[in-house]
């Protein structure tokens, strides 16, 4: 008698445990790890889906009282043991219920009705063909006219050109196919998001810097070597043709290959570059294709009819069976961090299916996060160093305008008066700009326009937050004071929030150069399927003098025809309440100077700023990777952050504001029980609130959150599974608590 381990498909901490079921002798040799079954579940007997975690003879409990699995699911995808054990690793490591770190690492949990491909396949022989052409002109019946005369040249054809392009109706096809001309034959076959491309056999030889990376991850592959690696590489340096060369040559040893990307946006330039170089055996995974093609591309990749697949963090669970290389790209992305439960972030998980598999993992970036680049400094990554623009140009040349000068001068304009001259230039010039608005944070915090002072915590270092009432408020540590309306530092009255969008921008923009053609690529115009693609391949064909946009236009883009690039706000991202505030700034405008000069023409960037003289604003106009991190490690060692240190936010939501305050401080409180007082005041674990969250309620729903610093990551894990037990001798009514380690942003 055999018995499996079923997780039910229910998102809830009550029944996050696998339940016991029988199975039948008619599905014995059927059920295995991984099949999704209908089970009777509860006191009403409901039937249920779920999940298959384990098979075993070992019965926990009375044999004749247990109940049995009902069925197989028609249409669920079988799950591979490793993806069951992925989301185990996940459940443990960032804190969910195990079904929900189910539901992420099943690629397709529902299986779609198959793409049905017609085709007509010319029967007849040629003269025949010509004789049946012959008698359609003598009738005048042109639709078979056309029809006849593709069929002496094309033995096969889709039947949807025939009757969409070429315009045959479907009663004439009938007709042809009763006359034995042709026949109509249906086939099953699959979606394809990438569509039909031009595939071009030229590749860039590679310097010798790129090669001795490939030569090294090589052989430490061929040796059975398994390792992470971080590519650090200036923007231009030729990093996409490291990581297709390592591809190919994981792909020639029988292996599959995962590419992530952090935005959509990116998907475009990407995907051409790799169809060129692996054709029709490259496809794409994002949250824009249709159900059936997310589920046609994992059927593809389970049956080894693709070797290299392209997308976002999701990507990551692409049911490869011989996945032999990761690649993540712009791996300093906070968008491989997920914000939904279970949090995980790509770049540790992308290691734990690399550990799974066998596999290799490589990181690369113009500006690695803190995390990898300290890692490797401290020998658990190994660490390449690309230091030559190979994509022509040199690096562009920066100004940095005070705009606390602007003011005084009497320039109240969103731009500055040099960015209004280069902007007249490069248009008189034919050539093309690029103007980023720094908007993350926006309004959140105050400064003033005359100095640059930011309202500041006393206690974290962090910006405070303006919330209503007149309150400004700490997002870590709950410190409150009342709003200012005079600059502290020098008296002025020009203390506010920044309020300017990317629409507002182009209007004035516009005012400024009536005759210049603009696009704006924000998250109002790319609401729609392939709005991405359009306006990069319009600006990408000179269709656009300038192209305006947020932070998804200064990622991995290649305009050989931009010689400018604007940064309007430097500052919005420097202030937000937020310890990688400085991080983020950098890594921003570092990408952003990057997109300038990457042709023959020498590019010039403009960052427009209140503070100039802050080290990541320094750091970043020279494109100093090296000086801005020994800056910025010196902060995090001082203040217990992330990389030196670890960070737990327990985030608790209440639809009762009381009730959420209450189970805030409970929590907090039974945290504060593993501080170990024995330990010096720079090594104890440290406890940071409770306090309300920065956007404090969200549909009626209060949020608090608390955060827990501490060097150990095993000990955060006890802590985690500590708070979990509690939670469950303690059942929530109308309450949740989410865990997020090594958080990317405040809640």
């Amino acid at each position: 008698m055999f018995f499996a381990d079923v997780i039910v498909d229910i998102s809830h901490e009550k029944v996050d445990r696998p339940f016991q079921y029988r199975i039948p002798e008619r599905l014995q040799d059927r059920i295995s790890i991984g099949v999704c079954v209908w089970v009777p579940f509860g006191q009403g007997n409901k039937m249920t889906q779920g999940y298959v975690i384990d098979v075993t003879e070992e019965c926990h409990f009375d044999p004749a009282k247990m109940k049995e699995i009902s069925s197989l699911s028609k249409d669920g995808v079988t799950v591979e043991s490793r993806l069951i054990q992925l989301a185990g690793w996940i459940r443990e490591n960032y804190g969910s219920t195990m079904i929900q770190a189910l539901k992420t690492v099943l690629p397709a949990k529902r299986s779609v009705q198959k793409l049905l491909i017609r085709k007509v396949e010319r029967r007849a022989s040629r003269e025949a063909v010509i004789a049946a052409l012959g008698e359609a002109g003598r009738k005048k019946q042109y639709a078979k006219e056309k029809l006849l005369r593709e069929l002496l040249d094309n033995e096969v054809l889709p039947y949807e050109w025939i009757v969409g392009k070429l315009g045959v109706s479907a009663a004439a096809v009938r007709s042809l196919e009763k006359a034995e001309i042709l026949s109509v034959v249906t086939e099953s076959g699959y979606r394809n998001p990438v569509g039909e491309r031009k595939r071009e056999g030229t590749r860039n030889r590679l310097s010798p810097a790129q090669q001795h990376i490939v030569d090294s991850v090589l052989e430490d592959y061929d040796k059975g070597i398994r390792k992470t690696y971080l590519i650090h590489g200036i923007t231009g340096s030729g990093k996409t043709e490291v990581y297709m060369s390592l591809i190919e040559q994981v792909v020639a040893r029988g292996k599959q290959a995962i590419f992530l990307i952090p935005e959509i946006s990116l998907t475009y330039q990407t995907l051409v570059r790799f169809y060129q170089r692996f054709g029709d055996r490259v496809s794409l995974i994002n949250s824009t294709l249709s159900a059936g093609e997310k589920y046609d591309q994992c059927q593809r990749a389970r049956n080894r009819e693709i070797d290299v697949i392209i997308g976002p963090r999701s990507a990551l669970f692409t049911p490869f069976p011989e996945i032999g290389l990761i690649v993540i790209d712009e791996e300093h992305e906070g968008s491989y961090k997920s914000e939904n439960s279970p949090k995980y972030h790509a770049r540790e998980t992308a290691e734990e299916v690399a550990r799974l598999h066998g596999a290799s993992v490589v990181l690369g970036s113009a500006t690695p996060s803190l995390e990898a680049y300290y890692r490797a400094r401290t020998g658990k990554y190994g660490l390449f160093q690309l230091n030559e623009r190979l994509t022509g140009g040199s690096l562009p040349e920066v100004h940095m305008v005070d705009l606390r000068e602007e003011l005084k001068a009497g320039n109240r304009s969103i731009f500055s008066r040099r960015l209004q001259e280069l902007l007249g230039d490069r248009l008189e010039k034919g050539e093309q700009s690029m103007l980023f608005l720094n908007r993350r944070g926006y309004a959140g915090f105050l400064s003033c326009r005359s100095c640059g002072y930011v309202v500041k915590c006393p206690h974290c270092d962090v910006s405070l937050s303006e919330h209503g009432g007149g309150r400004m408020v700490c997002h870590y540590c709950g410190y409150e004071t009342a709003r200012v309306t005079v600059c502290p530092q020098c008296g002025s009255r020009y203390i506010s929030g920044f309020r300017a969008g990317t629409q507002q921008i182009e209007e004035k923009l516009q005012e400024l150069f009536p005759a210049a053609r603009i696009l704006r690529m924000d998250a109002d115009t790319t609401r729609t399927k392939g709005s991405y693609e359009k306006i990069l391949s319009a600006f990408a064909g000179g269709e656009a003098d300038v192209l305006i946009g947020t932070q998804m236009i200064v990622k991995g883009h290649d305009f050989p025809r931009v010689t400018l690039v604007g940064i309007i706000a430097a500052d919005l991202s420097l202030s937000v309440g937020d310890f990688r505030a400085g991080e983020r700034t950098f890594q921003l405008l570092t990408q952003a100077a990057g997109r300038a000069g990457r042709g023959e023409s020498p590019g010039e960037v403009v960052i427009q700023t209140y503070q100039p003289e802050h080290y990541a604003l320094v750091h970043a106009s020279h494109q100093d990777y090296e000086s801005f991190y020994q800056e910025e490690i010196l902060y995090r060692e001082m203040l217990s952050y992330p990389p030196v240190a670890h960070m737990l936010a327990v985030q608790i939501f209440a639809s009762q504001e009381e009730a959420g305050l209450e189970l805030a401080g409970k929590l907090a409180e039974a945290a504060r029980g593993f501080i170990d007082e024995r330990e010096s005041v720079e090594k104890r674990l440290l406890l940071m609130g409770p306090a309300p969250a920065s956007i404090g309620r969200i549909n009626d729903i209060f949020r608090f959150v608390f955060y827990l610093k501490y060097a150990d990551y095993g000990t955060l894990l006890q802590i985690k599974n500590a708070l979990e037990k509690l939670l469950e001798e303690q059942p929530l009514k109308k309450e949740s608590v989410q865990f997020d380690f090594d958080p990317m942003n405040t809640m």
